[in-house]
């Protein structure tokens, strides 16, 4: 469990990582706004599975 655990969070990570960009990308190119809605919306919600995973392993592996 320890060892799927420090493969998901930085792929969580990443992945917040990743949008970001996307959005600042689609930003800064004068794209869609409505594709930036979605990308921040995706954002905070990939944002929240990040912290809920983060925490869900200081919860089981903590002392």
């Amino acid at each position: 469990m320890e060892t799927s655990m420090n493969i998901i969070v930085p792929i969580a990570i990443a992945a917040v990582a990743l949008i970001l960009i996307a959005g600042l990308w689609n930003m800064l190119r004068g794209g869609s706004p409505n594709l930036s809605q979605k990308l921040m919306r995706a954002r905070v919600l990939m944002q929240f599975a990040a912290i809920v995973l983060m925490m869900g392993a200081l919860w089981l592996f903590a002392g």
